[in-house]
Parts: structure tokens; sequence; C-alpha cells
């Protein structure tokens, strides 16, 4: 990729969302924005289309995995929604319960929570249920294997849904709220109420990683193409955190990425690239580069839209952003 302009504002394409936007995801050339009204834009070609996916409700979680857009709503629903607007139901919270948190397996596989319920559904469609100790707050699947992380109160719980084995528990006292499991499948980290995230080696000692010194909650991570690093939100400027060896970050200090006089909301990491893509809450996107630390501006800041959703394709060519106030664009990365 060529990243030798001072600016990229002008290869964005503005979009038209029209709500707030609370995930981008690509299938493919296929971009999908799913926003807070219910609805779920799909763009290809230019041409933008409308799936009334939650109709009546709105979405309040989503992931993608290149063949499909998984979200969850309010109205209790977990919906698939495919690339040519095709939507089908995969499952739902008793009672209408809120959909909370969703993970997507890369072999197919869909889990999802509401309150304490979790369900894995593999990609036959068997469903395997849980009953996490509190309120299970985010999900995330092991990049090889069948095993599931629950984070929530006092820990995480890592289940196998296909064995009898009892769930393991890693434990931590406070409120973890989201969950992710590094690439190579050694760690696992979770972030907090408590402005910090915490992390487990899991192998080989089951040692502790605590994260701290954010001035907000850490609501945005997401690792390298390489999983050497750990990028996050919460902060004037995107903390990222070095897993390169067996340690992890433990006793190193982070890297400060793209330090603004505003609180970074979103990170995406290039697919393939040691490249940045950091959104801040007040409407600014920049793209820094690792190998010189240059900043090249994508979006300047724009009051009372801020950055809610940042999406590289799988090729590394376009980045997709969606905003709090309904904007949304699509940066086409000259060269």
């Amino acid at each position: 990729m060529s990243l030798s302009e001072p600016s990229l504002a002008d290869h964005v394409a503005p979009l038209k969302a029209g709500a707030h936007v609370t995930v981008a995801a690509w299938m493919k050339d296929t971009l999908a924005l799913a926003l807070g009204d219910g609805r779920v834009v799909l763009v290809a070609e230019g041409v933008e289309r409308e799936v009334e996916a939650h109709p009546g409700g709105g979405i309040l979680v989503g992931a993608g995995d290149g063949r499909r857009l998984v979200t969850g709503g309010d109205d209790g629903r977990v919906v698939e929604i495919r690339a040519d607007g095709a939507t089908s139901e995969l499952g739902a919270g008793a009672k209408g319960a809120w959909i909370d948190a969703l993970a997507l397996h890369p072999d197919g596989a869909v889990a999802y929570a509401a309150g304490r319920a979790v369900v894995a559904r593999d990609v036959k469609g068997r469903e395997k249920a849980f009953t996490a100790p509190t309120t299970a707050r985010g999900l995330a699947f092991a990049p090889k294997g069948y095993r599931l992380a629950i984070s929530h109160y006092n820990g995480a719980t890592l289940w196998y849904p296909n064995l009898s084995a009892e769930p393991e528990a890693v434990a931590w006292k406070g409120s973890h709220i989201d969950v992710t499991w590094s690439p190579d499948g050694r760690f696992v980290v979770t972030t907090m109420q408590e402005n910090a995230l915490h992390g487990w080696r899991l192998q080989p000692d089951k040692g502790h990683m605590r994260m701290s010194g954010y001035p907000g909650k850490v609501r945005s991570t997401s690792w390298s193409g390489d999983g050497d690093w750990l990028a996050t939100s919460g902060a004037e400027a995107a903390i990222v955190w070095p897993f390169d060896s067996k340690e992890g970050p433990t006793g190193k200090a982070p890297r400060e990425c793209g330090v603004r006089p505003a609180r970074v909301s979103r990170v995406a990491f290039h697919p393939k690239a040691l490249v940045l893509a950091i959104g801040y809450e007040d409407g600014c996107i920049l793209l820094v580069r690792f190998v010189d630390a240059s900043e090249l501006l994508v979006r300047p800041a724009v009051k009372g839209s801020g950055i809610s959703a940042l999406a590289w394709d799988a090729r590394g060519g376009r980045l997709a952003f969606g905003c709090t106030d309904g904007q949304a664009g699509l940066l086409t990365v000259p060269g």
C-alpha cells in the first residue's frame, strides 16, 4: 500500500447510513453497515441498499467473517445477513432478552449471549448452552479449536461446547466487559470497567497481565496481522501493547500512536501491514505507520460525528468507517 500523501481525505467517498453505525464489516467486496435503528446498509460497486434486519428494534452487537454479517438486537434475535441481502434468524434470547454479545468462529459457528445464558451453535446448527456466573459481557472464539472465552464479573470462563470437561475459570476481581483471544491462542485479554485491560497467559504458566493507566474505558481492540501487537482505545492516543514474546506485555511499555486532544474511540489494524487506523470521538481518523510513525489524515474532526466503527477489507485496500450521527465513508487507499 502507498501512504506517500500527506492527506487521504480526497480519496474518501461519503456513504449514507442515516443512523448510529454499530458495526462495519466486509463480505468480500460488499460492505455492510449495521445501524442502531435495526437496518443494515449494504454497499457494493457504489450502490447502497437497505435490509431490515431487526424491524422495530436496534442492533446492539455484530460481527463479520468475510462471508456474512451476524447481528444481535434489542429484539432478542440473532440474524445472519448475506451479501445478496438474504437474512435468516440463527437464534434468540429467552423471552426476547437483549443480545449482549456474539462471536463468530472461522468454521462458521456462532455464539451469542443474553444475560447469563450463552449459546454456541456449530456449523451444523447443533446448539450447546452454558450459564455464566454473572451476565456474559463479551465472547470470543479461540483461533484454533472449538473453544469459547466468556467475560463476566470477576474474570472469564474458557468453555469447550462439545466436551463434557468442566469449563476453566480465569479469575481477576472486577467487572470484565469485552474479551479477545490472541491470534496464536496463547493469551486471553479482557477490557474492564475499571479503565484497564487484564490478560492471562494460557501457556505456559497461567500468569496475569495487568495493563492500566487509561483515562477512559477501552471499548475497541485490534490485533496486528502478525499477532505481535494489540491496539486499544480509551486514551488520547491509540495504546498499543507488545505481545511478541512469551511474557506478553509484562514489564514493557506500550507504544502511543496518533496523540491528539481527543479520545480514541475505535482502532483497526491493516490486515497485512503494520498500519493502524485510529478513529476519535471528535470524528477524526488517522492512519499511523509503525515503521516510521508517519501519520496520514483520512478524515478531519467533525463536531458531533464521533467514529463508532472501522473495518478494513481483506486485501487492505479499502477502509470503511461509520459515525455516531449516521455519517459514514469509504477510503480507497491509492497506489
